[in-house]
């Protein structure tokens, strides 16, 4: 079958749980011998394109940053990369199947549908997120958050075959009469299914943080809760891996209390060496705001790590946590709520790891992208 997948990134030059997700989605196509092309912005250096084993990988917009400076992300990127893809599609939609194409950054999903009288392809689309009304609204104002969400909307009364990863986002996608079947896909990880015992836990409990430092992913948090709960655990360390416009107010939190022989922050780093991090770590600490999915808290889970996160009405990742199994969900992402959490886990110790990885092995193929993927691949096929 020729697919076309359409995303604005392409990890590993962005990284964050779509772009891992539509990465994964194409190796694994290819690999299962469907023509796969997938259309994204440039990111790499000119001269230097991407190689993916039986993927073509079409760049039909230019290299451009995608976050202003507070992280939010930049409106003329979306708009260059939706009229690239109409320009794309409008001279060879016929050359496909399907096209699968990611909600967000809105524009291209609206090119898609414009463009598909022409190339006559079934039209597959992905809702990591579903923002309310409200959330536009903080988000880039009054003004601006209107538009946002009347952009939004236009994309709900497409006519489309609708993926999403959460129940918080289905139940969105309904309530706003989305036009077309919504199907949940539980699944991301694309790792073993089959994972060895968790590892002994290091003498020096340390917390590991991992994602892009924007305000949705609350690293600061981070920061201030593993302080607090040093009054009850003083050997507790941390790590807060990622990067992004928020990483001076980390660095800045970590001078703020005291932290920096305690505190490391080290950037983005390979996946191996936050794996190995990770596998030993007392807990994953996530705070984040707004969650699509949390590929990070399945890993988590697959190492037998424990896994603290934030309850909020978009944060979508606590679907993926059972109180006092794998993890604990805090009330609010208050200092004093996360470090409450953290002194739980380190209070249950060796039980909990046990139990996180008895969890996981219990839940590990209906979260794996194999499960997605045979899903997906079914969707292509039109009904008899």
């Amino acid at each position: 079958m020729r697919i076309c997948l359409v995303y604005d990134c392409l990890f590993p030059w962005t990284v964050g749980g779509a772009e891992r997700w539509y990465r994964n989605l194409a190796e694994r196509l290819a690999a299962e011998g469907h023509d796969v092309t997938y259309l994204t912005m440039r990111q790499w250096a000119a001269g230097d394109p991407p190689a993916i084993d039986g993927v073509r990988v079409v760049a039909v917009a230019p290299r451009m940053a995608l976050y202003s400076g507070p992280g939010e992300r930049r409106v003329a990127p979306p708009v260059v990369f939706g009229a690239g893809v109409l320009w794309w599609l409008a001279r060879h939609g016929r050359s496909f199947d399907v096209v699968h194409t990611a909600s967000f950054p809105y524009f291209s999903l609206l090119a898609a549908a414009l463009a598909r009288p022409l190339g006559r392809y079934r039209l597959v689309v992905d809702w990591h997120e579903l923002w309310t009304r409200a959330y536009w609204r903080s988000y880039l104002g009054p003004a601006g958050g209107r538009v946002g969400w009347l952009v939004q909307k236009a994309c709900l009364r497409v006519r489309q075959r609708a993926f999403c990863f959460a129940q918080l986002t289905a139940g969105r996608l309904r309530a706003e009469g989305i036009r077309g079947e919504v199907t949940v896909l539980e699944g991301e990880y694309a790792g073993s299914l089959t994972p060895g015992p968790p590892e002994p836990r290091s003498s020096d409990p340390v917390v590991v943080f991992a994602g892009r430092h924007i305000a949705e992913k609350n690293a600061v948090a981070a920061v201030a809760a593993i302080a607090h709960a040093r009054t009850s655990i003083p050997e507790l360390r941390g790590v807060i891996f990622g990067d992004g416009p928020e990483r001076a107010n980390v660095l800045a939190a970590v001078a703020e209390h005291g932290l920096s022989s305690v505190v490391e922050v080290p950037g983005f780093v390979d996946h191996a060496v936050l794996d190995a991090a990770l596998a030993s770590a007392l807990c994953l600490l996530h705070p984040s705001r707004r969650e699509g999915y949390g590929l990070v808290v399945v890993e988590s889970s697959a190492a037998g790590v424990p896994v603290v996160l934030a309850a909020g009405e978009d944060n979508a990742a606590t679907e993926l946590v059972e109180q006092g199994v794998n993890g604990f969900i805090a009330p609010t992402a208050s200092p004093e709520d996360l470090a409450a959490a953290i002194v739980r886990v380190h209070a249950e110790g060796d039980a909990l790891r046990a139990s996180t990885a008895d969890w996981f092995a219990r839940n590990a193929r209906r979260l794996s992208i194999d499960a997605s993927l045979e899903v997906v691949a079914a969707s292509y096929t039109p009904d008899p």
